[in-house]
């Protein structure tokens, strides 16, 4: 690969008519990268279109492309990403409805809006998996309850995750009433029966999954569409409810997600054996505050981990949280819902964690924005250093309390000055990710960037940036790391002079 040329595909300041020479020395790789470019105009993209597949595929889903750009019988993937994005010409899908290639219907069965004909032929596809493709995307309730009832588990399995599917049918997919029976699954499809997929299998061709079996009644494949209509929120809550005792983890486990169910299946979730489950359940936002209480106390893997996230967290739930977990620093859903007087409660906490927690939000008053920057411990402090609004001598002090702890966390402030970007950059000890940081910064400087070309990691991010010298983005073009090369030829600052000397 030419990296240079790469490079050159996406830099922005690339005049056109050197856009016009490498469209011209292409090849497929090239032109999808040129295809990304923004600035193309009407020819160029035709250009690109009519040479290279991969590139008309891209412009076709951007939309940069219309129907009359596309010959379906030269570009049919181009063809058929139009009709994806509800764009291509209504007579094509007829054209793929019978195309010989499994991966076109199949490729059609996904589109919107298709003419009842069209539905129908796919419907009776003999290839299982058009007809299963169809079921996934059906928009229509009475197709889907009719792909529901197909007699492969495969294209029901699909049925079971469309919401356009009925209520009732999804129902009969989850609990086997009113449904007439599956007659065949992928493994009675290819295996003599009873059969067991062994799960270290060695054969090179085999496509079942670990463990999928079939004795006559299509055990694992029945499973799969309990699980997949389980997570279904169109699924009615009363027939999922029926599954909190059922002896499949993986199914209690796509129960304890949803939002719909009545309390004391929640409760019944909440005494299962398996913490897997308790943990799914933890971060609900339909349990109630007893259950969070509950859940709380909870020392089973993950359990108070993903409770942390549950929105409607009591602040008192939260501090015991912060301090029996290792949480990380994310920022919480309850942390972003928490009132004025709420935050003026977790700001004045005695956990440092709690503080740190706070400090992960992006609108906080500036009153409590400087206080959490005065913080005495580095973790509050490196969580609020990001925080837009802080002055230069706010983020100066942060470095001298706190040395290089600090110093990557004020280096992604936005609105970080170049002098001191400059002086972040000369920190010694040196600091890593504080070069990546300053090297993507826009306010870096030359001087900035010229220290962070030293670093491995930061050597290809600063590369790119056009404060850059140009003399030094020209040397770059010949470094030993690809990614620097590359980045340096996308630089909007590479003269064009250079430019033109390297497109041939």
């Amino acid at each position: 690969m030419n990296h240079v040329l790469h490079g050159l595909a996406a830099n922005p300041a690339l005049p056109s008519e050197l856009v016009d020479r490498l469209i011209a020395v292409a090849d497929p790789d090239l032109a999808e990268a040129l295809a990304c470019r923004p600035d193309l105009n009407r020819a160029q993209m035709t250009a690109l279109a009519s040479r290279f597949e991969e590139a008309a595929v891209r412009l076709a889903y951007e939309g940069r492309l219309s129907a009359t750009d596309v010959d379906p019988a030269v570009r049919p993937r181009a063809a058929l990403a139009l009709l994806e994005e509800g764009t291509g010409a209504p007579e094509w899908a007829r054209l793929f409805a019978t195309d010989p290639l499994v991966e076109r219907r199949e490729k059609l069965a996904s589109c919107p809006g298709l003419p009842p004909d069209v539905a129908a032929a796919l419907a009776a596809d003999p290839e299982v998996r058009v007809v299963a493709e169809l079921a996934l995307w059906a928009t229509t309730p009475d197709l889907a309850a009719r792909l529901a009832q197909h007699p492969h588990t495969e294209v029901r399995r699909a049925a079971a995750a469309n919401e356009a599917t009925p209520p009732a049918v999804l129902a009969g997919l989850l609990t086997g009433e009113g449904l007439p029976a599956a007659r065949s699954c992928l493994v009675c499809d290819r295996e003599t029966i009873p059969f067991v997929h062994d799960p270290h299998c060695s054969r090179p061709d085999c496509e079942l999954p670990p463990g999928a079996a079939c004795d006559g009644s299509h055990e694992s494949a029945v499973h799969d569409i309990q699980q997949t209509a389980l997570r279904n929120p169109a699924t009615p809550a009363a027939a999922a409810a029926l599954f909190a005792d059922h002896p499949s983890v993986l199914l209690r486990q796509e129960l304890a997600a949803r939002p719909d169910l009545p309390a004391q299946v929640y409760a019944r979730l909440a005494e299962d054996p398996v913490p897997w489950v308790r943990a799914q359940l933890a971060d609900n936002p339909a349990i109630d505050e007893a259950l969070i209480r509950t859940l709380a106390t909870d020392r089973g893997h993950d359990v108070q981990r993903r409770l942390a996230h549950h929105p409607r967290l009591p602040l008192d739930v939260l501090a015991h949280l912060a301090s029996a977990t290792r949480l990380g620093s994310p920022l919480l859903p309850r942390i972003t819902a928490a009132c004025p007087a709420e935050v003026e409660e977790l700001a004045t906490s005695p956990d440092a964690t709690v503080r740190m927690l706070l400090a992960q939000r992006r609108d906080l008053p500036a009153e409590i924005r400087d206080t959490l920057a005065r913080d005495t411990d580095a973790k509050v402090v490196k969580a609020i250093a990001p925080q837009p609004g802080l002055s230069e001598t706010q983020l100066r002090a942060m470095v001298e309390r706190h040395g290089a702890r600090a110093v990557a966390k004020v280096a992604a402030n936005p609105d970080v000055t170049p002098a001191l970007l400059e002086h972040l950059a000369r920190h010694q000890p040196p600091v890593q990710k504080a070069f990546r940081e300053i090297a993507r910064h826009h306010h870096a400087t030359a001087p900035a960037l010229l220290a962070c070309l030293t670093d491995r990691q930061a050597r290809p991010i600063a590369a790119g940036h056009p404060a850059l010298p140009p003399a030094v983005i020209v040397e770059l073009l010949a470094d030993d790391n690809w990614q620097v090369v590359e980045a340096a030829a996308a630089n909007p600052s590479l003269p064009p002079a250079s430019m033109l000397e390297l497109v041939p």
